[in-house]
């Protein structure tokens, strides 16, 4: 069984409280990219590769190919997810997984603020109840997912979802950016999580998201805002600079997703994305770039 894993974006993501738990509550739309890539009509690489085959040595086995992974195995959460699934087979429907090959080529580039570990550890969950026949009803799969990571549980949908809570209440939300093009930009910076709450601002917000982005997308500019890219921008003045490149070359809206290092433009046409990814290429060839069909 193999199977394609998208990545998402963040549109908007607003810390609106600290939590007694040491976590914190936020607003944000996981919007999915990706699942477009490698088809006739978006005909650029992106995304990771899964793979679950018989295992010849009787027991669970995984391996790697594609961007190096900088963890141990036991650290991986494509194998946190498979030990997961593992054990929870065992506990609740006295049923074992048969000795398994899980293979992970991996693509979507590390650190980036879009999700690609998570995906990649909710789409093993998914993958693996599958090949049972789908033990699991959806909200233990939520349980599971919620477990690896706060962004995990939107990776069990295939569609735009507001998110609240750390990440796993979600909302659906209309397709609204379907059609159109995401040039999504990687410097060569990596930016850790303790790095992106030091300076965080947390305070409500004054309107719903999702009423900001009901808006037509030429007014986000103005009220759609990524807290971390707000508090990181003086450290990595880089980030600004990429923002202000992807608004130079047409985007309608641009901003920096998740706590992650990229950045993303949204652009109207293939044509108009491609003209951006051409001056980005020339300008900042450090960073690697990606044409995404929304």
């Amino acid at each position: 069984m193999i199977t394609f894993i998208p990545s998402k974006i963040n549109i908007g993501l607003n810390i609106v409280a600290r939590r007694p738990d040491g976590y914190h509550n936020l607003e944000t739309l996981f919007y999915p990219i990706g699942k477009h890539n490698g088809t006739p009509g978006c005909p650029y690489p992106f995304g990771d590769i899964l793979e679950i085959t018989p295992s010849q040595t009787g027991r669970m086995e995984f391996s790697f190919t594609g961007n190096a992974i900088d963890c141990p195995e036991d650290k991986n959460l494509v194998v946190k997810a498979a030990r997961l699934f593992t054990t929870r087979l065992k506990e609740d429907k006295d049923t074992a997984l048969p000795p398994l090959l899980i293979h992970l080529d991996k693509h979507i580039p590390d650190g980036a603020g879009i999700g690609g570990g998570s995906a990649d550890a909710t789409f093993t969950l998914r993958m693996l109840n599958s090949l049972c026949h789908n033990p699991f009803d959806a909200e233990t799969m939520k349980e599971m997912a919620t477990s690896l990571g706060a962004d995990c549980p939107f990776f069990l949908h295939d569609i735009p979802m507001i998110g609240e809570g750390i990440g796993e209440i979600l909302t659906p939300f209309p397709p609204i950016l379907e059609g159109k093009w995401l040039l999504l930009v990687k410097p060569p910076i990596y930016i850790s999580t303790r790095e992106a709450f030091a300076n965080i601002s947390v305070k409500a917000s004054e309107r719903p998201l999702s009423e900001l982005l009901r808006q037509p997308i030429s007014h986000w500019k103005g009220g759609v805002h990524n807290d971390f890219e707000i508090s990181l921008q003086g450290r990595f003045p880089q980030l600004g600079e990429i923002k202000k490149l992807l608004y130079k070359t047409g985007a309608l809206y641009a901003s920096m997703s998740g706590s992650g290092s990229s950045l993303y433009g949204i652009y109207e046409t293939a044509k108009d994305c491609h003209s951006a990814a051409t001056t980005v290429k020339r300008e900042l060839p450090e960073a690697a770039s990606y044409e995404i069909l929304l």
